[in-house]
């Protein structure tokens, strides 16, 4: 069941990159966001082709389909930047250093979850 969802997704960002339009208008614009979700969508699913924890893999089915249709809405095919709490910008002492990375965990969306490399 899993495969199957996977390989439809995998066909619709391409089919989404075929038909992609920049917000711009020109034909560079257009060319270069098309490359970049076509990119974006090979290293993504090549990374995660060994994944066999149904969770992680519906995690992964989830935030493809997120940023298919942010991209779709906003019409920009690149992730959105994240906003961090301005209580995670702490000083340099490591407890603080630590509580920042841990608000910065809890804030970073669905979207940007497979930018943990």
């Amino acid at each position: 069941m899993a495969r199957h969802e996977v390989l439809a997704l995998y066909r619709r960002v391409f089919r989404v990159a075929q038909t992609w339009q920049a917000q711009s208008g020109q034909a560079s614009d257009t060319q270069t966001e098309k490359i970049y979700i076509e990119e974006e969508a090979r290293t993504l699913f090549r990374k995660n082709k060994q994944l066999q924890d149904l969770g992680k893999i519906r995690s992964c089915i989830e935030e493809c389909e997120t940023r298919i249709e942010l991209a779709l809405h906003y019409k920009i095919p690149y992730p959105r930047p994240m906003n961090v709490p301005h209580t995670g910008l702490a000083g340099a002492s490591a407890r603080k250093l630590r509580t920042q990375e841990r608000l910065r965990k809890r804030a970073k969306p669905i979207y940007l979850q497979s930018q943990d490399t």
